[in-house]
This record gives structure tokens, C-alpha cells and sequence, in this order.
């Protein structure tokens, strides 16, 4: 596995505990993250490490413009109501949209639907990959 895919496995790992805990978005977030990457220090190499603490903070950071994002874009869903492992995927995905412009669109879609179909339901992966799409056509990135 790449350090990307395991740095975005692991944020998601990180943010599904932030999401669950009902500490998204996290004022203590630093806190939050010192104490998980304790927990995955030998998965946290120094190669993985600065990307998964981009996305993390980033996603905590642009909370609430992604998941505008989310809202607008998820036809009748919203976003308490999504499942937490797919709404979390789609959070660093359209994180990577909105600040990593050197990750082709297409990459980051291809990335969440793959973790989707890992992490999440059978339903997962065209669930993501719609709505990611329609975030891809619609804004500029």
C-alpha cells in the first residue's frame, strides 16, 4: 500500500473516532490526535505521518465548507444521515479538491471509492463516487 492510500486510511480511521465521539469538528483536535497517533505510532512512519495530519487537521479546519459541499451535492441525503465511514471518506476527498490541486480530481475519486468498498457497505463505493462527481463538475478545482 502507498503512503497516500495509508495516510487517507488512517485519517479516516481518525476522524470516524472524532465523528462517533460527537467531537467533529474538534476544538481539542491536537489532543484527539496526539492520543491516536500514540495508539498507531509503528503505522505513522515519517512518510505517512505529514500527509494523514494534513488531511485531518485540513478536513477539521474546512469543516464546514465541505460538508456545504456535501449537503448541496448528495441528493436527499443529509449529512447527520449518511453513513459515518462514507461522509468521512467524502470529507478528505473533498479536502484533497479544495487544497491539493497536484492530486488529479480523478485520483481522489478513484482513492475514496476504493477505501469505501473497503471500509464501508456494498453500497459505499457508487454512493461516493456520485457524489464526489457531481462535486467534481460542478465547482472549479
Amino acid at each position: 500500500m502507498g503512503d497516500r492510500r495509508q495516510a487517507r486510511e488512517l485519517a479516516l480511521q481518525a476522524l470516524f473516532a472524532l465523528d462517533m465521539e460527537k467531537a467533529f469538528p474538534s476544538q481539542d483536535l491536537d489532543e484527539n490526535l496526539d492520543a491516536f497517533c500514540a495508539s498507531n505510532e509503528e503505522k505513522l512512519t515519517n512518510s505517512v505521518k505529514p500527509f494523514f495530519l494534513e488531511l485531518v487537521k485540513g478536513v477539521n479546519e474546512n469543516y464546514s465548507q465541505i460538508d456545504g459541499f456535501l449537503e448541496k451535492y448528495s441528493k436527499h441525503w443529509k449529512i447527520s444521515r449518511m453513513p459515518v465511514v462514507d461522509r468521512n471518506i467524502m470529507r478528505i476527498a473533498a479536502f484533497e479538491f479544495l487544497k491539493h490541486p497536484d492530486i488529479p480530481c480523478s485520483v481522489t475519486i478513484n482513492e475514496a471509492v476504493e477505501i469505501g468498498k473497503k471500509y464501508g457497505t456494498r453500497d459505499s463505493g457508487p454512493f461516493i463516487n456520485g457524489v464526489l462527481d457531481r462535486i467534481k463538475a460542478q465547482e472549479s478545482f
